[in-house]
C-alpha cells in the first residue's frame, strides 16, 4: 500500500526547503476512513518520516470491509494482495506515536477493522492510544471530544512552541504551532 506516500514524501521535503516554518522532525499525518487506513500505513511502511499519526475509523484490513468497494480499487478474486496491503498484517512494524480513534456505532467501516489492528499491536507488544467514541458513527474523530483528544495527542507528540521538541524558533507568527502536519488521503 503506498497511500502516494513515495511522491508526498519528496514533496513535503521540497516544500520545507523553502519554508523554514517546515519541521522535518516532526512530521504527522491523521485521516479518517480510507485516509485512517492510510495514516497508520503512514507510520507503518515510513515510520523513519512520520513521527506521529492518528488513524480515524480506519478500513485497516480490505479483507473484512465492504468488498464490492475494494474490488473496485483492489480487483477480484481476493488474493495475496489483500494480505500484503493490510495494516493488521504490518502491525509489528510500528515506527512512531499512534491514536486509534473509532466510533462505537460505526455501520460503514465496522469497529472490529480497528480491534483487529489493537489486537495485533497488541500482540506485537506495541505502544499506542485506542479511543473508542461512545454513540458516535463514521467520523468519529470530528467529534467534539475526538477533535479534542485528536488535537491533544499531536501536540503531545510532535511538541508545541516553547515544549522540549518543539521547534527552535518561533518567530514567524503565522506558522501556528509550526507543525508540518498533513491529512492522509487515499
Amino acid at each position: 500500500m503506498d497511500s502516494g506516500f513515495p511522491d508526498r514524501i519528496p514533496w513535503i521535503k521540497a516544500a520545507a526547503a523553502s519554508r523554514r516554518w517546515m519541521d522535518l522532525a516532526r512530521v504527522g499525518n491523521y485521516g479518517g476512513s480510507a485516509g485512517g487506513q492510510s495514516a497508520l500505513a503512514g507510520l507503518l511502511q515510513h515510520g523513519d518520516f512520520y513521527k506521529a499519526g492518528v488513524a480515524d475509523c480506519g478500513c485497516h484490513d480490505n479483507r473484512m470491509d465492504k468488498i464490492w468497494w475494494n474490488e473496485a480499487w483492489m480487483g477480484w478474486p481476493v488474493d495475496e494482495s489483500y494480505e500484503r496491503n493490510s495494516n493488521v498484517t504490518h502491525a509489528a512494524k510500528l515506527d512512531g506515536r499512534l491514536m486509534l480513534i473509532v466510533g462505537e456505532i460505526d455501520q460503514n467501516v465496522y469497529p472490529a477493522s480497528t480491534a483487529q489492528v489493537v489486537n495485533a499491536l497488541e500482540k506485537a507488544g506495541k505502544n499506542f492510544d485506542y479511543v473508542p467514541i461512545m454513540n458516535a458513527g463514521h467520523g468519529a474523530a470530528e467529534t467534539s471530544y475526538g477533535k479534542f483528544r485528536r488535537a491533544g495527542f499531536l501536540i503531545k507528540a510532535l511538541g508545541a512552541p516553547g515544549q522540549a521538541g518543539g521547534p527552535k524558533t518561533t518567530d514567524d507568527a503565522s506558522s501556528g504551532l509550526n507543525l508540518t502536519l498533513l491529512p492522509s488521503m487515499n
